[in-house]
């Protein structure tokens, strides 16, 4: 193999990486704010102090928590601008996937089929991988939409001929790979936590933050409630509190190796969301685009989860693992997932620290890419004005 081809595979790498902290950079503050709200609403109501009968807790809880319910939307537009497609058809497809008649139907588990091809159940509230693909693909379809149309027909023909290709695609393809990407992974926790609780902690720990890139993290929520209605308890959550945590601590370890004052803060403020239970704004704002923090993070999980394994620890409400749900976790083996995360989030800092120079590195490479991208910018609304 070249020295070409031995470079060929991490650029790739790198390219899709960049491709998707892209598409998720605009949107991170609106996802910071949600799911600060998101954590508040339910610590004032797990501590009492309000009703989630209440119409202010109904408000701000359907604000944050709609917000990662209708985050197809968000992706729909970010993704368009990024990968300049049109923002109106992309809208569409989002717009069709949450469509009330088909969500029902997927939920009462009713086959549904395009041209006597069966759609698979797919989850696509809060999903990232099929709006990803289907965007993606958009402005493959409209470049001969563009070239052939005639102009009296262009306006409207183009979106129905992107739909009648697109639809298919995300029903049929984007949609069902996200579900069995989850499926497989959550039915090798079970193989796992069978014969090794220790192991199924690692191996939860480890991969949870990756599931949550793809979208495939939600296949795990239908099991964990099925397992608190039927057993009273669950098991599968409490193993993924010191990824979150780890999350978190990778970001603060950037953050101190950061020099622009901006992108030191943005760190600081992702990694206090994670802290709040959130990711998303660690996750595709700091640690995957510099992707040794990533790699930190979910070593620093497996390790924490594989601790929490030991003790078996419960979970007697759904909730997903931060200190503002951790009412949710009280009953056996509570102090040690307590203490998994806090060991999560100071390995995750440490393990980041000890890889800085070649973090260093790639920080100094995305700043001459930006700056780059700004100089390129400036030439073009200047040969436009010209």
């Amino acid at each position: 193999m070249s020295a070409s081809q031995t470079s060929a595979k991490p650029n790739f790498a790198r390219f899709i990486i960049d491709q998707i902290s892209g598409v998720f950079m605009p949107i991170i503050n609106v996802v910071m704010a949600a799911g600060i709200l998101k954590g508040t609403m339910i610590l004032l109501n797990n501590t009492g102090i309000l009703a989630d009968t209440s119409g202010v807790y109904r408000f701000l809880y359907a604000c944050s928590d709609g917000l990662f319910f209708f985050l197809p939307f968000f992706l729909a537009v970010s993704a368009s601008k990024k990968w300049k497609a049109d923002p109106f058809i992309s809208m569409l497809i989002p717009a069709a996937m949450l469509y009330p008649d088909l969500v029902a139907a997927y939920e009462a588990k009713t086959e549904i089929t395009f041209f006597g091809i069966p759609a698979l159940p797919a989850v696509y509230h809060s999903s990232v991988i099929p709006i990803l693909l289907s965007i993606a693909l958009l402005p493959v379809l409209e470049k001969p939409c563009d070239k052939y149309l005639p102009k009296s027909i262009h306006g409207f023909m183009k979106p129905i001929l992107c739909c009648l290709v697109l639809l298919p695609a995300t029903f049929l393809v984007f949609g069902p790979l996200g579900t069995l990407i989850g499926d497989a992974m959550t039915g090798a926790f079970g193989w796992l936590y069978d014969r090794s609780p220790v192991a199924a902690g690692a191996f939860m720990g480890f991969v949870m933050q990756p599931m949550v890139v793809v979208g495939a993290h939600w296949s795990v929520v239908p099991i964990s409630i099925a397992n608190i209605t039927r057993d009273g308890y669950d098991t599968i959550m409490p193993l993924v509190g010191a990824a979150v945590y780890a999350q978190a601590g990778a970001a603060f370890a950037v953050a101190t190796l950061y020099k622009n004052k901006k992108k030191r803060q943005s760190a600081v403020n992702a990694g206090v969301t994670a802290v709040l239970g959130v990711t998303e704004s660690c996750l595709y704002g700091v640690n995957i685009p510099l992707v040794l923090p990533m790699l930190a993070a979910c070593t620093a999980g497996s390790i924490g989860g594989a601790i929490v394994g030991m003790v078996q620890a419960h979970c007697n409400s759904f909730a997903f693992p931060s200190f503002l749900t951790c009412v949710a976790y009280v009953g056996p083996g509570f102090v040690v997932f307590l203490l998994s995360m806090v060991l999560g989030l100071v390995l995750s800092f440490i393990f980041t620290i000890l890889m800085r120079k070649p973090i260093l590195k790639r920080i100094a490479q995305i700043e001459a890419n930006e700056t780059e991208d700004k100089d390129n910018q400036a030439e073009e609304k200047n040969a436009s004005k010209a």
